[in-house]
């Protein structure tokens, strides 16, 4: 029996019990794990075998579906479990860690091994310097590391030359969820598939496009890691900048994964370097402010009194090529919003000419596509139809397609899909080394004008749509944000931090 061994460090963290272990538990339900795959979990808390796989159990009932939850199948999981407690950043240590696993392996590791790093950020030029000076970085050997990765273009830079000298790019795995998903997926799919949509997808027909991320939760339980990373880095520059790599990128010579990373990485090098004009006016950064049902973002746990960390975001950008030149995308991201939806909203031109005699109030609105990855995953068409009756009133009306309506065919979590990528050696999901630092050179200048002081932080009230700023900064071009929530509380209020 061939030998896998998955050795998760951070295996008593949050992002542990509540995504890789029900991915995994998934995995092995299906049996679409290798059958020699083991589980080694690592950390400081301290576990026995026995005690972490009862811990595990535990999350498993309380984060699995209830209809996945078979008895049989977690009691069966859970054995393939071993957990081994150690300091990540005692050199030592790793050399019982070897020992460890040399115990557990039947042919002395020669199997494959896959690292996940699920820990701090802090953590991720360490362990695979020391898995290296253990050995444990040889040709059977990938490692899956979380984002963030870097915490701007010079860190990102160092963090992939430490990689480089561990690993082959082929053995990294710069995972970002975000790409698991079904429905980001199938923006590949519905554009290039479909010969009705992608002959419009261009200049000549689209006038400007929204890619929206926002939620109506704080930052909870993660304060002292929001602080320090603000919304730019923890939604922008991967999960928003990605989405919008996969709409504007051009369709691969074939798919697979080397080409389409290639055009992922030609979408970020096409965007337009941000002048100081850029930076001044189509830029707006705010934090969200008290309001009847909810504290500010300053008295929220482990944020400092003072922070001018961001928790929204909107940009207007420009991608400079053939395709798009001309078009204007715009991002935005917050906390506390009024609803919590990732959406994409292609907006095309309106007819050139106006052919009914219509006043303003029935004049059709321009042609809307909107892409939604979460909630209710699906795709809105809308377009204009007469009102029937005398006369050429017309109404605008919608095709709505849901992905619930695919009976029986789940859509699985991201992590399901992205652990199985990455045992089956598919990196096409994952994050290549040359488009994280293309990322972080184009928003390297924001960083930079941030550090200023005399830049405005605009407030926004917990459960708004974000500071007035950035309706008027969207407005002055002649474009709106696309609200899927009719909730809005500060049309009337103004503040600044």
């Amino acid at each position: 029996m061939e030998e896998f061994m998955m050795i998760i460090f951070g295996a008593s963290g949050d992002l542990t019990r509540r995504k890789l272990m029900p991915a995994l538990y998934y995995l092995h339900k299906e049996k679409r794990l290798p059958a020699g795959f083991t589980i080694i979990g690592t950390g400081r808390t301290k576990y026995t075998d026995e005690a972490y796989r009862a811990y595990i159990l535990q999350n498993l009932v309380q984060f699995v579906p209830s209809k996945e939850q078979i008895k049989e199948d977690m009691d069966s999981f859970v054995q393939n479990l071993y957990y081994f407690p150690m300091d990540p950043e005692d050199g030592n240590e790793y050399i019982l860690l070897n020992q460890r696993l040399k115990n557990i392996s039947q042919n002395n590791l020669s199997g494959d091994l896959l690292f996940y790093l699920a820990t701090p950020p802090s953590l991720y030029g360490v362990i695979p310097q020391q898995l290296k000076k253990i050995g444990l970085n040889g040709k059977n050997a990938r490692i899956i590391v979380e984002k963030p990765f870097g915490y701007d273009l010079k860190t990102a830079i160092e963090l992939n030359a430490i990689y480089a000298s561990v690993f082959e790019e082929n053995q990294i795995y710069r995972i970002d969820h975000f790409l698991g998903k079904e429905t980001v997926q199938n923006i590949l799919v519905f554009r290039f598939a479909n010969g009705i949509f992608e002959p419009l997808w261009n200049r000549n027909y689209i006038n400007y496009i929204e890619v929206t991320g926002v939620e109506n939760l704080g930052v909870e339980q993660r304060g002292g890691f929001y602080d320090s990373a603000g919304a730019l880095r923890d939604m922008v520059q991967n999960h928003l900048i990605q989405i919008l790599a996969i709409i504007a990128m051009e369709p691969p010579a074939t798919f697979n994964a080397e080409n389409f990373r290639n055009e992922v990485v030609q979408v970020y090098e096409s965007l337009k370097p941000l002048t100081e004009k850029d930076l001044k006016e189509h830029i707006i950064r705010g934090q969200y402010t008290a309001s009847e049902y909810h504290p500010a973002y300053r008295e929220e746990k482990n944020i400092a009194p003072d922070s001018r960390t961001e928790t929204y975001i909107a940009m207007k950008l420009e991608i400079q090529n053939w395709r798009w030149s001309g078009v204007p995308f715009y991002i935005r991201t917050g906390k506390q919003m009024p609803t919590k939806v990732t959406e994409i909203v292609i907006h095309f031109r309106e007819a050139p000419l106006k052919m009914f005699n219509l006043v303003k109030s029935q004049m059709p609105k321009e042609n809307k596509l909107i892409l939604r990855l979460q909630p209710n995953e699906g795709i809105t068409l809308s377009f204009g139809m007469k009102v029937p009756g005398r006369g050429f009133e017309m109404k605008e009306v919608m095709m709505d397609f849901g992905y619930d309506s695919l009976e029986g065919i789940p859509t699985e979590d991201a992590y399901i899909r992205l652990i199985e990528d990455c045992i089956h050696e598919d990196p096409t999901l994952f994050t290549r080394s040359d488009a994280v630092e293309a990322s972080w050179k184009f928003f390297e200048p924001v960083l930079e004008y941030w550090k200023n002081p005399d830049v405005p932080l605009h407030g926004y009230p917990a459960g708004s749509w974000g500071p007035l700023e950035s309706e008027e900064m969207i407005h002055r071009y002649h474009a709106e944000w696309t609200n899927p929530c009719k909730n809005r509380t500060n049309t009337d209020i103004y503040c600044e931090l």
